[in-house]
Parts: structure tokens; sequence; C-alpha cells
């Protein structure tokens, strides 16, 4: 068995998981803010967000961050350009989860103070930032 194949595969996994939370969880945000506090249909979004959270997009997060990073000690990739890219990206995506997580704390607090505008031009950051993680990792530009 060849066990870069392997951690390739399962980081492939976890980076489908995360991506899956990180697109779902701010259409629930859109959702939730035409939601009164209170409300049955508020406490059923609370309850949707911190599960989705807790039980997949961290883990998810977790798992791609340490198969990721073993994955790039096995190849060496840290000495080619088109990873440098690459990380910085990743680092920014785990911005953006951390950006999820306070509105997850937020709405738990029946504090949010943001619009479904905002919402809906924050679900579109994890897909821009997902191609061009996608096209460095493949196509290799540089």
């Amino acid at each position: 068995m060849n066990l870069y194949l392997w951690l390739k595969a399962f980081h492939i996994i976890a980076v489908i998981a995360w991506m899956a939370g990180m697109l779902y969880l701010p259409r629930l945000f859109v959702y939730h803010t035409a939601a009164a506090a209170g409300s049955v249909q508020s406490e059923t979004f609370k309850v949707m967000e911190r599960r989705l959270l807790k039980a997949i997009i961290n883990p998810a997060m977790a798992v791609t961050w340490i198969l990721g990073l073993w994955l790039v000690y096995e190849a060496q990739a840290w000495r080619e350009g088109w990873f440098h890219g690459k990380f910085a990206l990743v680092l920014a995506m785990s911005g953006v989860h951390g950006v999820l997580v306070k509105h997850v704390k937020a709405f738990a607090a029946d504090a949010n103070t943001r619009d479904a505008r905002y919402f809906r031009i924050l679900n579109e950051v994890p897909t821009v930032l997902m191609i061009g993680i996608v096209v460095l990792v493949v196509v290799k530009p540089f």
C-alpha cells in the first residue's frame, strides 16, 4: 500500500466535508436572519448551526490541516511555488472559518448584527478560495 495515496485520499475527503460545511453554514445564516430572536425557528437554526460546526466543519478542518501538512512533508511540496500560493489561500479559508465561528456564537447569543445580504456575499468567499486552491494544486502554474 502506498501511504501517500491513502493520505491524499483522506485529505480530499476531509476537504470535501470542510467545504460542504463552509458553503452551507452561511446559507443557514441567511435564513436565520429572517427568524425572530427566541422563536422556535431561530432556536432550530441555532441547533443546526452549532451541530454543523461542531460535528462536521471543525473536525473536517482539523483533519484537512493534519493530513495536508503530512502530505506537504512527504512530498516536500514547500519547495514548490504553487504550494506557497495554495498555503496562503488555505490560511485565508481558515480565517473565513474563524469568521463563521464568530457568527455562530453571535446567533447563539441572539446578538447578530448582520443582514442576509452580508451572509449571501460571505457565502461566496469559500467558493472563490476553493477555486484558487484547486487550480493551484491541479495546474501548478508556477
